[in-house]
């Protein structure tokens, strides 16, 4: 899959239906050494909110339109991190 269909995705979650934003918006973390996507992060749309953490393993299915995330209620709270605390991204030489 290219980027640019992958970007266009909604991530919603399928504990409660709630959409949490889109691909295109959000940062990928990826491992340097397997080259795989490690964790989402999404950034809420209201200032001042830090980051939602959705790992990778809560991914679920990936459809044409959505990208699937089960984060339930009972699991453990995902860190918010706010924007300031996260590393700038790397330049491209």
């Amino acid at each position: 899959m290219r980027m640019s269909e992958f970007a266009t995705k909604e991530i919603i979650n399928l504990a409660d239906g709630s959409r949490l934003g889109q691909v295109g918006d959000a940062e990928l973390l990826i491992d340097e050494e397997t080259g795989r996507i490690e964790t989402i992060l999404v950034w809420p749309r209201r200032k001042g909110a830090g980051e939602l953490v959705i790992p990778w393993s809560a991914v679920r299915q990936i459809g044409p339109e959505v990208l699937i995330v089960d984060l339930r209620p009972g699991d453990p709270p995902l860190p918010r991190v706010p924007r300031a605390a996260m590393p700038a991204p790397r330049e491209r030489g």
